[in-house]
């Protein structure tokens, strides 16, 4: 049995920063890492991904995942490689969007990196990707499911379970508990009332509390998303032309297609071809169909509601609807214009005033979409500056992140004060903002950690190594 008197906690990834979550949390001899997320989005950021890993991955014991977008498991694959043997932890339906995820990052890096050497716009002597598919394959080796609500045991004083938290299917609350103190990392935190997912469960007590701020400096507004999204298709599809919607693979495709649904059984959505342009939006659609104990939807509806959109997955076929200039409403991957199918659209139709781009999910600063958002004429992509001429919307209200209100909402569900609260995976004007607004209303002071931040939890004063 390892010894477990000391305890502290560091910051790895998504401090000041809304990407490449990694928290550590040493228990004596123990390594537990919360989340194993890519960096994305600014230069300076996406190098971190290539820099070593801060500590040994040898000495890392086990990995407990909140959920599987890529800024909290990508860069699992990495740290397999680099040495790490022990277990990663998740729910069931995050194994399995983690699979598709995780295989579906090494094949895009592959065909980036093809892509760069062989139009030779990579600065490098030759373009490497991060790892492979295969890299992804051995990886998920070392996964195991386990359900919510369910005590894990990793010895006889530490221990964990997932508590749902409404952000995408299977991402979850980890609460640890460590000899007489207990952790509640929140990952990404759902909506109060989101459209396919049940809301946050409330908690009620913690030690220590590590907070995600994405959205801790502004409030959703109050559209309706079914109504936006048909002015949207229906100005777009009297003039003829093509709604272009880059699409999250989990969680927003399936929203998008549910509201197209709700629009198509009350008989409001025009009579035009509808599109998902995405493998891993297709596979992570069906394993959406697989849980449906995961969702407030109807069942009945869950089974049908797929049956409006036309799959692509044959290549062939997404060059072929590409190429077509006929009025149509495609879902396409990545959701910030990353990379992914949707380049291929924007390539075709992006220089036509006739067309639309639709942003519905959150642009990471450095990203094409948040250029776009912030007014950019032209973006790069495939090596070259292309203008933008297409009309540019935006659906703000489909967050899956809590807003600040939705936040505090939850918090004031707490019998007391926790002992330390950190917030993290914000910008930092967004957890400032957060932090002002918990202490103005509840009183409790919280800290803003930097990267690589160390907390000495069990010691007095509190200290932090940075």
């Amino acid at each position: 049995m390892k010894n477990n008197s000391s305890l502290r906690i560091q910051f790895l990834g998504g401090a000041s920063t809304v990407t490449g979550s990694k928290t550590l949390v040493e228990v004596g001899n123990w390594r537990i890492l919360i989340d194993c997320g890519l960096f994305q989005g600014l230069k300076q950021l996406r190098l971190l991904n290539r820099e070593p890993f801060p500590v040994n991955p040898a000495s890392v014991d086990a990995i407990i995942l909140t959920h599987a977008h890529l800024d909290h498991c990508g860069y699992i694959p990495l740290i397999v490689k680099s040495g790490f043997t022990g277990a990663i932890h998740c729910t069931a339906p995050t194994l399995d969007l983690t699979g598709i995820i995780l295989k579906d990052s090494g094949k895009i890096q592959v065909e980036d990196a093809h892509h760069a050497n062989l139009n030779r716009y990579t600065k490098h002597d030759k373009a490497i990707p991060l790892y492979t598919q295969e890299d992804a394959e051995i990886a998920m080796q070392q996964f195991i499911p386990h359900n919510t609500n369910e005590w894990v045991g990793i010895d006889d004083n530490l221990k964990f379970r997932f508590l749902n938290n409404g952000h995408i299917l299977g991402s979850a609350f980890v609460e640890l508990q460590a000899g007489e103190k207990r952790f509640l990392f929140s990952g990404d935190m759902g909506r109060t009332d989101p459209l396919l997912m049940y809301p946050p469960v409330n908690v009620f007590s913690t030690d220590y509390l590590i907070l995600e701020s994405t959205y801790g400096d502004r409030l959703h507004p109050e559209e309706d998303a079914k109504t936006v999204l048909l002015d949207i298709i229906k100005s777009t599809f009297r003039k003829n032309g093509i709604l272009m919607i880059p699409t999250f693979a989990v969680e927003r495709a399936q929203e998008i297609i549910y509201l197209l649904y709700r629009l198509k059984i009350e008989k409001k959505l025009p009579n035009i071809p509808i599109y998902l342009d995405s493998p891993m939006g297709i596979n992570s659609s069906n394993v959406f169909e697989a849980y449906p104990i995961w969702q407030i939807i109807p069942n009945d509806q869950i089974n049908s509601m797929y049956d409006i959109v036309k799959f692509i997955m044959n290549f062939e076929h997404s060059k072929m609807v590409v190429a077509d200039n006929k009025p149509k409403i495609v879902l396409a991957g990545s959701g910030m214009l990353e990379g992914g199918r949707i380049l291929h659209y924007l390539n075709n139709h992006i220089n036509d005033e006739k067309n639309t781009l639709l942003f519905v999910g959150y642009q990471a600063a450095g990203t094409r979409g948040h250029s776009i958002l912030n007014g950019a004429g032209e973006i790069k992509y495939y090596g070259s500056y292309h203008k933008i001429k297409c009309r540019v919307r935006v659906i703000s209200s489909m967050s899956a992140h809590a807003d600040q209100q939705e936040i505090i909402t939850w918090l004031r569900h707490f019998k007391e004060e926790p002992e330390r609260i950190f917030l993290n995976h914000g910008d930092p004007h967004a957890i400032d903002a957060l932090r002002v607004k918990i202490n103005n209303v509840l009183g409790w002071d919280c800290q803003i950690p930097r990267m690589h931040s160390v907390y000495h939890l069990v010691k007095a004063p509190e200290t932090a190594e940075n």
